[in-house]
């Protein structure tokens, strides 16, 4: 679902609203999330799961070209925890046929 969808979603589900409004909403919420995250705090949405800062320590690496050493710094990065509703949920679907997938998988020939 892409944010898009979501707004799309939410206009039909909610008629009083026009798609600006619902478009508004939806930035405003998401803007507020990332600000969070941003400023280090822990998100958490009961029933669907949380959002949370991970911090992926300084290490050395490899350039793939020249095979030369590389530092690569230390970063922050966002992580989700899915929560117990949303893994229930998941898990109680039907799987995904070749059909409906949005990413073919390669041949193993």
């Amino acid at each position: 679902m892409t944010r898009s969808d979501l707004v799309n979603k939410l206009a039909e589900r909610f008629g009083q609203l026009t798609q600006r409004d619902t478009e508004f909403a939806v930035k405003t919420i998401l803007d507020a999330m990332s600000d969070a995250l941003a400023r280090g705090h822990r998100i958490e949405i009961r029933g669907f799961g949380s959002f949370s800062i991970n911090r992926r320590p300084p290490r050395l690496g490899r350039n793939p070209r020249s095979g030369e050493k590389v530092t690569i710094p230390e970063k922050l990065v966002p992580h989700f925890k899915p929560g117990k509703a949303l893994r229930e949920a998941v898990d109680l679907q039907q799987p995904v046929t070749d059909d409906e997938s949005p990413v073919r998988q390669p041949a193993l020939d």
